[in-house]
């Protein structure tokens, strides 16, 4: 599917992968809404992009429901949805303190795997009706896993069991929608350059990129970005979850 001229929705795209994909889309020429808890930030870059910044609680169902409405009334309903919001606080099941409080683990469902969810559903419904394109095509979804969906480290159980659940909600929601020529698809990056991991000292940095077997640095999020224009671009690929980790296996710990 071509980019230019169609209306693509981001959440958390006030920073990080969120951001970078988001600017990404506007210069291949997307009409980009940028939907984000942070207003102020979400509206920085989308005034940078000529975007339209919407506030959204992705995990709230009346958030996301007014935040895809706002967006199809600056640019139409969105053809492409770019599920970046998310958080990954790392806590024990059991730590030295008791038992992880199951608030937290629910936080982290809430919004990395509910939030993903909320968003594909109220996108897909308003994306079934619009004209197909000349391939059929209607759009294409594209959600964030993590490469902590399938090794996850101690201390990440409740990131984990979300990406797990993002990678797992991939394939079924791609046959659902099948029928109306929407693809679904999910990446799932290593260690990427985010701020949050930016402000980590810089040895610290320093070791975590040479974890990565090659290249032996961090991930840079236009790299993200690079691989969500080319599953937009590629008709063929869906129901997949593409790793992007220069071969990164993460140990135990």
């Amino acid at each position: 599917m071509e980019i230019k001229g169609h209306p693509a929705i981001v959440t958390g795209g006030a920073s990080g992968l969120g951001a970078a994909t988001a600017r990404a889309l506007a210069a291949a020429g997307a009409k980009v809404a940028i939907a984000d808890v942070n207003e102020k930030a979400a509206a920085e870059v989308a005034d940078s992009i000529k975007g339209v910044a919407v506030a959204c609680d992705v995990a709230d169902s009346a958030s996301g429901e007014a935040a895809v409405k706002k967006a199809a009334a600056a640019h139409g309903p969105a053809r492409i949805l770019v599920n970046c919001a998310g958080v990954g606080p790392a806590k024990r099941i059991v730590g030295r303190e008791g038992p992880m409080p199951l608030a937290d683990y629910e936080r982290v469902i809430r919004i990395n795997l509910i939030g993903s969810f909320n968003m594909m559903r109220l996108v897909a419904a308003a994306m079934q009706a619009v004209e197909p394109l000349p391939d059929g095509d209607r759009g294409v979804i594209i959600s964030t896993a993590s490469v902590a969906a399938f090794e996850g480290q101690i201390g990440q159980a409740a990131y984990s069991s979300s990406k797990g659940g993002v990678a797992a909600l991939t394939l079924p929601a791609a046959r659902e929608f099948a029928q109306f020529g929407i693809r679904v698809l999910a990446i799932a990056p290593g260690i990427f350059g985010t701020p949050m991991l930016r402000a980590l000292p810089q040895e610290t940095q320093d070791s975590l990129g040479a974890s990565v077997p090659f290249p032996k640095r961090l991930g840079e999020p236009r790299e993200f970005a690079a691989l969500v224009l080319h599953c937009v671009h590629n008709g063929y690929l869906n129901g997949e979850v593409i790793r992007l980790d220069g071969a990164l296996r993460m140990a135990p710990r």
